[in-house]
């Protein structure tokens, strides 16, 4: 059984993300005075540290989807005769793949590869071996698992010291100003910027692999470690695919979604007020898990409503196309953006994306190559050309 809905949800989710080509934070700079183009950027942007944009579900989204679709993908294969050990075989290949695949287009432009973990598709990997070992497990020992991981990640940051009295955070890439806006104080320090227990472990993992000089700090601020409170999102999405799967009534199911959705929201929100454990998305903590994870259950409830439950799907073929097709809308995205840019000015001339004046050249210029991406995924779609890992 395959749902539009799912596919739906994926489609939007990676629309969000190839919709960057749009560059509305150009725009808004173009146009300072407009408070309407400096909200659209501020949500096709990730938030500097706490808190959380619509640019920042984009990953969670994709890493739940991962696991919601899983109990789907185990019935399918088993429906095929496969056995546990080829199912096995496929997953520790998958994993491997998307490892390697999200360190390839770190890598692309570089004069050597870029061993680094904080790729969406390279965090997916490393977690989805446990994924799918849990796949084949009760529904208890899936929420232990995620209770043991969520519990086990916020102590083990809880402990880690933090640094001494007068260090000097520009050691780390963290500037003095940057900290007077987005730093943490207190208990909730133990999860600040490059002085927390994952980036201590990135600072000694990364300079284990071959690299043109050492690694000090990440910009950004994120870690390879990150994949594992990664996993208790995913697990969460595969909890909310055991609920799609099981013979519950439809309206069972969207009450199911409606309360995880907004128990995580709220109990997330709350840690993070309290000082307890910061919303930080870039480290993944657990209450980015909470926050993200009702975010999640609760776009998959509207998107279940609308496509499968309504039966009024029509909508949503513009999401099912690119959504049937994520993996080759992610590679698509990530590798032949540019190409497409160069191909559109050269061929229809610069001056046809001035026509509205300069202010609008990036978002006229990225919507005529959102539109190829999506033209080039519709061929794909009525071709029947699917990319699965």
């Amino acid at each position: 059984m395959r749902l539009a809905s799912l596919d739906a949800y994926r489609g939007f989710v990676m629309f969000l993300m190839m919709a960057e080509v749009l560059r509305l934070k150009r725009v808004a700079q173009a146009l300072p005075e407009s408070g309407i183009w400096g909200f659209l950027a501020s949500q096709q942007s990730h938030v500097e540290w706490v808190g959380c944009s619509l640019h920042d579900l984009i990953q969670p989204s994709f890493s739940f989807l991962v696991g919601v679709a899983l109990p789907f993908s185990i019935a399918s294969r088993r429906a095929r005769g496969q056995s546990t050990g080829v199912m096995v075989g496929h997953a520790v290949w998958r994993a491997a793949l998307l490892i390697l695949l999200g360190v390839f287009l770190r890598s692309t432009g570089r004069n050597l590869t870029n061993w680094t973990f904080e790729d969406t598709l390279t965090q997916i990997g490393l977690g989805y071996g446990v994924l799918f070992a849990l796949g084949f497990r009760s529904v208890r020992t899936q929420w232990v698992a995620w209770g043991v991981i969520v519990v086990g990640v916020w102590a083990a940051f809880a402990l880690y010291p933090l640094p001494a009295a007068g260090f000097d955070f520009a050691k780390v890439g963290v500037a003095q100003t940057w900290l007077e806006t987005n730093g943490l104080s207190g208990f909730a320090a133990h999860w600040q910027k490059n002085t927390n227990l994952a980036a201590g472990f990135e600072s000694w993992w990364l300079n284990l692999f071959p690299r043109e000089k050492p690694f000090l700090y990440h910009g950004g601020g994120y870690v390879t470690l990150s994949f594992v409170p990664t996993l208790a999102t995913m697990i969460l999405g595969l909890l909310a695919g055991n609920v799609l799967r099981d013979e519950r009534a439809p309206r069972e199911k969207i009450r199911w979604f409606v309360t995880a959705g907004v128990s995580g929201l709220a109990l997330g929100a709350l840690l993070g007020w309290l000082g307890v454990c910061p919303v930080v998305k870039r480290i993944w903590t657990p209450s980015w898990v909470l926050f993200s994870g009702g975010w999640c259950c609760l776009l998959l409830a509207g998107f279940y409503v609308a496509v499968d439950v309504a039966k009024r799907g029509r909508w949503a073929f513009p999401l099912v196309v690119i959504g049937a097709n994520s993996m080759a809308a992610y590679l698509i995205a990530h590798l032949f953006v540019d190409f497409i840019r160069k191909a559109l000015t050269t061929h229809c001339g610069a001056e046809v994306f001035r026509s509205l004046g300069a202010a609008y050249e990036p978002l006229l210029l990225g919507g005529a190559t959102l539109a190829v991406m999506w033209l080039l995924l519709f061929g794909m779609y009525r071709q029947k050309w699917f990319l699965r890992v």
